[in-house]
């Protein structure tokens, strides 16, 4: 009796019955896949990540490999990180990192070493002098960006994650048509995946070409034209930039607030208006994005317009972050952000899925004191993240973090943070390990009361519409629910 027939005796007849030869070469390769996942799937990678990873290789190791070769490196490419880091080096030698002067803030003597920090890793000095308003409102913000296209005189930048053309953004696009039909350099970027997959792709790219405008895809997936990349690489970023004058940003795409989803739910989103010189720093962030899909270059637009005065008194610094970078910027930020907390912080986003360091700053501030408030969705968009994000909140309550659920149907999708009175942070980027690994994103930091006094009566807003959370209810959710939570939780960890 051979090896393989006793093997297929023994499980009843339903396991095949391989040749011996066949069995023992299925053996050998699987303890070589063993062997090369353990040694090599750690390196340079978080513990919970590579041990995901490691256990779905050693369970389904013909499927965990073939996953792992599609989605297990985070790589961008040689070229884009090339690119990325040349463009630093630009950046670096042309501009010089504004000090914090006490006539600019009157602020913690700490604040100057996470600006530091900002300009170590993403090459972006802090800037003084801008004006900056916080954009409540889905309709608010797209009227409010229609209104400065219809303004532009030269040069209108437009980057988006998602685009749509649609009953809702028509007004935009036409605001577009307006500004080429005048003269004015319209060009537009906007992410290959994230766009394809909502109504109203078609129709934007037949829009856009119609009117004429200079356009890419990011990130694009392209196989016939040679361009291939890991399959869920995306560019988050939202910004918008007129003239190099004013510049939006923030967590709104431009798609109707319902996303073309069936049922009530719409999206609440945050952007942010600001004048100054960021505005540069924002601009210099679609120039690089520019460059990577089209090798133009347009350094030459980054000379800021000449100002007769400040555009106001608000010091801000941008923080780009992505797979182009190996630092993590935006998570460096925020756990440097939250261990400095002396009284309060309150974090808004969507995705809540941390990393151990990001939930050990969050619960640890709260344990020492400090007024840590949490507001998420109540119903997530994403079935996965949303269960994965739900497995946390047990050890954030127990922390003595105060968890707020947005009221269903509507999905919260505003990214911010504000710290004591002194730090806001607001743009593109969740506080999940998919901003912080695999998604190009940017945050904008504002210093100061002023802004966060902004910050705080629109989540006083989160508050009318929201309930809390409270430990006793959650322990008592239906055990199949914690199963769903934990086995999601696992899945976010293979980045």
């Amino acid at each position: 009796m051979t090896l393989a027939s006793v093997q297929g005796e023994a499980s009843g007849g339903f396991l095949p019955a391989f040749p011996d030869w066949l069995t023992v070469l299925l053996g050998v390769a699987y303890g070589i896949i063993a062997v090369v996942a353990l040694g090599t799937i750690p390196g340079n990678r978080r513990p919970s990540s590579a041990m995901a990873w490691i256990l779905l290789i050693l369970f389904l190791p013909y499927v965990g490999v073939v996953l792992f070769l599609l989605i297990g490196s985070t790589s961008i490419g040689r070229r884009r990180i090339r690119n990325q880091e040349q463009a630093n080096q630009t950046i670096r030698e042309n501009t010089t990192a504004a000090e914090l002067r006490e006539e600019d803030y009157k602020g913690a003597e700490w604040l100057r070493s996470v600006v530091e920090l900002n300009r170590t890793l993403g090459a972006l000095p802090s800037q003084s002098g801008n004006s900056a308003e916080l954009v409540n409102g889905y309709r608010e913000s797209i009227d409010a960006m229609t209104a400065e296209i219809d303004k532009a005189e030269r040069i209108v930048n437009v980057e988006f994650y998602i685009m749509g053309y649609d009953e809702f953004t028509k007004g935009f696009y036409q605001a577009l048509e307006d500004a080429h039909r005048r003269g004015v350099k319209v060009r537009v970027l906007f992410d290959h995946i994230g766009s394809l997959r909502t109504s109203g792709y078609r129709q934007m790219l037949n829009r856009l070409n119609e009117i004429g405008l200079d356009w890419h895809r990011m990130l694009p997936i392209l196989p016939l034209r040679g361009r291939w990349r890991r399959p869920d690489l995306r560019n988050h970023r939202k910004i918008l930039i007129v003239d190099g004058r004013v510049a939006f940003m923030g967590s709104q795409n431009v798609v109707d607030p319902g996303y073309h989803r069936r049922g009530n739910r719409e999206w609440v989103d945050l952007m942010t208006r600001v004048e100054g010189d960021v505005v540069t720093a924002l601009n210099s962030l679609f120039v690089t994005d520019w460059y990577n899909e089209t090798e133009e270059i347009l350094f030459e637009e980054l000379d800021p317009a000449p100002r007769d005065k400040p555009a106001g008194n608000i010091t801000a610094q941008v923080v780009p972050s992505g797979p182009g970078f190996v630092t993590e910027n935006n998570l460096q930020l925020f756990n440097t952000l939250i261990y400095s907390a002396q009284r309060r912080v309150t974090i808004t986003s969507p995705y809540f899925v941390p990393d151990e360091s990001l939930l050990r700053a969050v619960t640890t501030a709260a344990q020492r004191g400090v007024a840590v408030e949490l507001f998420v969705s109540q119903s997530g968009d994403q079935f996965l993240v949303h269960h994965a994000q739900r497995s946390y909140y047990t050890s954030l309550l127990q922390a003595g973090v105060r968890i707020f659920l947005y009221e269903r149907p509507f999905v919260l999708h505003s990214k911010h943070m504000a710290i004591d009175d002194r730090v806001a942070v607001v743009g593109s980027s969740n506080m999940d390990m998919r901003s912080f690994e695999l998604n190009l994103e940017v945050s904008l930091m504002l210093l100061g009361t002023k802004m966060v006094q902004s910050m705080h009566r629109v989540e006083a807003g989160y508050h009318a519409r929201s309930s809390e959370l409270l430990l006793e209810d959650w322990q008592d959710r239906p055990p199949l629910a914690r199963f769903v939570d934990n086995v999601a939780r696992l899945s976010a960890s293979l980045q």
